[in-house]
């Protein structure tokens, strides 16, 4: 389970928000996958996909504004994309049933993907992003 700590901020108020959520739904999809409850976590992982994709498109909105150079920001949000497809893929082939590796697996997966997501990858945004007011938002 991640929680948001001050540290992970990157210096955007939406962005920090996104973040937020993302630590909330990352955990919730985490538990259902311990708790072996496929229903749920189907409708969980549909869920994520749609606020990941959103948040992704955000945060290139905002490097954009910024004039941020964003390529590898990208090429990791379609990496992850593919890999979310892929654990979809999985979980529907399993009708939402994981042996116990493959839910350690995926369990493990998206926790370090949210935390190394915003440490490696967003706060290459932070020293651009906290010349702005922390409440900024692109046209």
């Amino acid at each position: 389970m991640e929680r948001w700590t001050d540290d992970l901020s990157v210096g955007n108020a939406s962005i920090d928000a996104d973040h937020k959520k993302l630590i909330v739904m990352v955990n919730g999809v985490e538990a259902m996958i311990k708790a072996r409850d496929g229903f749920a976590l189907a409708q969980a992982f549909e869920q994520l996909e749609h606020y990941l994709c959103a948040h992704f498109v955000y945060e290139e909105k905002v490097a954009q504004a910024v004039n941020l150079p964003f390529g590898k920001n990208k090429m990791e949000h379609e990496r992850m994309l593919k890999e979310f497809q892929h654990m979809k893929d999985e979980l529907i082939t399993r009708d939402g049933i994981w042996s116990d590796g493959a839910a350690e697996h995926y369990s493990h997966f998206l926790s370090d993907w949210i935390r190394d997501h915003v440490i490696d990858e967003d706060m290459l945004l932070k020293p651009v992003l906290q010349t702005y007011p922390y409440d900024f938002k692109p046209d």
